[in-house]
């Protein structure tokens, strides 16, 4: 519906307009502006706000201007700078001589005479460090500032100096207090006098009493205000440069000096600090988490020198995922762990501690490498579907004299020879641990006697500005040149590739030798192997055999005939369950005896009560109960391994 034409004939509407129109007519016309132009004014500034054609009402003739700023030209500075709740000193001259202390400086320190260099009347000046600041900022004209010093409990307050005749030293604080003094270079104009002195009645009828120049000539009204007021400058100051200038005529110069400000920063101060306290106690926490879900005390094989280092990275509370361990499987064989969960934290912790765990286990199936990791592999998918970790487990066989390993993921191992020459292990790598899906394999190394080896942890070779195989690259070149034990190494490669304790991820490092022995050390480490061609008389001929070296090792009768029963009865078990080739393999090291039989069949055998009536089943048992520890394993090329270990009497 269109309203236009209606609206002149709803009620009222006609006497609304001619109101408006008399009103119009009546309104002012606006001024023009400067620019010829004129601006129509807005409905809200009309000339009769009531609407009912009355002139507007006058504004309050005592009103202040809408631009109309309050000036600070009448502030004292005793007023100003004695109401700020800080330490506030005001010094003048090389010597930084005393020219104003604000109230709360004199509570805290005590009083000073005016006038007196700052180097023996402010000797809490000298102990904050600020004289030489000061000195800096007189000369460059520049403010200096330094934070948090730290003003002892008592001990400044009462410290001897100079002081205002009768005046008492301030309390000082009840206890320490820390401040940030600010130097600022300041300018502290002194009066200005042109003639020389004359009597004061000629002075009366050519100048006035307020201090004006007696030539008439204008005087800034700061200056005036400082020669009468002498709030800037002490009154010994200004006396001094009254006289001087009235005595030679001259004007004097403004004095330069140093403003020193000092605020309290003691409750940020001790804020932080507790922070840091905060913060430091939970990285301890942390830090202890992380190491007591590492190896406390490393396994040492019989054939290897081992030793671990690790490194927290970073000053957080964050914990890494680094782990390592080694792990004695027997019959002289080793196994070596090094492992990194992605991420920090307790909750990279805890998945680490749970695959250290998980892999213990493993080891103790004596499984190869290649099958270890495939069950590490789903176990970190069940801890945590968002969790990836790197690992390396290697085998140490010291029949073999290789390193057989599988790598998940990790940075390769570095084997150096005994000659000094250092090589990657080449075979690939498969994908990191959680990802799934992958069927890992192993591969091998040689390590015989002389020669080294070392695992670590990405944090080790790593930087933000280079490529993580130029760190292996260094890695490779201290290697080479790094001599002594094992732990002598690990510090020494800690070092070389500069690991501080600022370092910003962790660092785990393993280092394994294989001794060279010689002289009385090799006479404590001896093999022997007997090929077992089958038939009834294997059994004669193992024991016979088993007999001869062990008298030939100067063993007691004891151990000599324990260790020819454990023979026997793994050979007839190998006879009976096993299929050719069979061979009879002893060992002794400085601290036990090895009796290991291998042979073709796969079938691992099992501890097993017999019954009575039974005529075979006991062998295991017997062995069982005789030696110190045994178990079996499959072997590569395919058969098993049965063994026992017999302890060395010590002394």
């Amino acid at each position: 519906m269109n309203f236009t034409r209606w609206s002149a004939r709803l009620p009222r509407t006609q006497r609304r307009n001619a109101a408006r129109a008399d009103r119009g007519a009546r309104r002012p016309k606006p001024a023009a502006t400067a620019g010829g132009g004129s601006v129509p004014a807005a409905r809200g500034e009309r000339a009769d706000p009531s609407g009912r054609g009355e002139p507007p009402a006058a504004a309050p003739s005592d009103a202040a201007p809408p631009d109309a700023v309050p000036t600070l030209d009448g502030l004292s500075v005793h007023d100003l700078l004695g109401q700020v709740p800080a330490l506030v000193a005001v010094v003048y001259g090389p010597e930084h001589r005393i020219a104003y202390l604000n109230d709360t400086y004199v509570e805290l320190f005590g009083s000073r005479a005016p006038g007196t260099p700052a180097r023996q009347a402010l000797p809490e000046l000298t102990e904050l460090g600020l004289l030489p600041l000061m000195d800096q900022v007189l000369r460059s004209g520049k403010p200096r500032t330094v934070k948090s010093r730290r003003v002892p409990a008592g001990g400044q307050a009462t410290t001897p100096g100079p002081r205002q005749e009768g005046a008492a030293p301030g309390p000082g604080r009840s206890r320490h207090g820390y401040y940030t003094f600010t130097c600022s270079p300041i300018e502290m104009a002194a009066p200005r006098v042109v003639a020389p002195a004359q009597p004061a009645d000629e002075r009366a009828g050519e100048g006035a009493v307020d201090g004006s120049p007696v030539d008439g000539s204008p005087m800034d009204g700061s200056i005036r205000e400082a020669a009468l007021r002498k709030d800037v400058m002490p009154e010994a100051v200004a006396t001094e440069a009254i006289a001087t200038a009235t005595a030679t005529g001259t004007v004097t110069e403004p004095v330069r000096g140093v403003l020193v400000f000092g605020a309290d920063v003691t409750d940020q101060v001790e804020s932080a600090e507790r922070l840091r306290a905060g913060e430091r106690l939970q990285r301890e926490a942390a830090v202890t988490l992380q190491r007591s879900l590492l190896p406390q005390e490393l396994e040492q094989p019989d054939d290897l020198r081992v030793a671990a280092t690790y490194q927290p990275g970073g000053t957080d509370a964050a914990v890494g995922g680094d782990w390592y361990d080694v792990i004695t499987l027997g019959a002289g064989r080793t196994a070596l762990v090094i492992g990194d969960v992605m991420g920090r934290g307790v909750r990279a912790a805890a998945v680490m501690g749970q695959l250290r765990t998980a892999v213990r286990a493993y080891a103790r199936l004596d499984l190869p490498p290649h099958e270890v990791l495939q069950l590490l592999d789903g176990l970190a998918a069940e801890i945590d579907p968002h969790q990836i970790a790197t690992c390396v487990y290697a085998v140490h066989d010291p029949n073999e004299n290789r390193l057989v390993y599988a790598s998940a993921g990790h940075l390769p191992i570095l084997v150096r020879d005994p000659d000094g020459t250092v090589r990657r292990a080449s075979e690939p790598t498969g994908p990191p641990l959680g990802t799934g899906g992958w069927l890992h394999t192993t591969g091998s190394v040689p390590l015989g006697p002389g020669a080294s080896a070392v695992l670590y942890t990405d944090g080790l070779v790593e930087r933000r500005d280079k490529d993580i195989y130029d760190g292996v690259a260094a890695l490779e070149r201290v290697f080479a040149g790094a001599t002594g034990s094992p732990q002598v190494m690990c510090d020494r490669l800690i070092r070389a590739l500069g690991i501080t304790a600022e370092h910003d991820d962790d660092v785990a490092v393993l280092v394994l030798q294989h001794p060279a022995r010689t002289g009385h050390d090799a006479e404590l480490f001896h093999n022997a192997a007997l090929e077992l061609l089958g038939g009834v008389e294997a059994a004669p001929r193992a024991r016979a055999f088993a007999s001869g070296v062990l008298a030939s090792w100067r063993f007691p009768m004891e151990l000599r005939d324990l260790g020819v029963l454990a023979a026997s009865e793994l050979v007839a078990n190998s006879l009976q369950h096993g299929t050719p080739p069979m061979r009879l393999r002893l060992r002794r090291t400085d601290r036990r005896l090895i009796i290991e039989v291998t042979d073709g069949d796969e079938h691992l055998p099992r501890r097993r009560r017999a019954e009575p009536v039974d005529e075979a089943g006991r062998g295991i048992s017997i062995v069982a109960t005789i030696a110190s520890s045994w178990g079996s394993r499959r072997t590569p090329g395919g058969g098993k391994a049965v063994w026992c270990e017999f302890a060395l009497p010590t002394g």
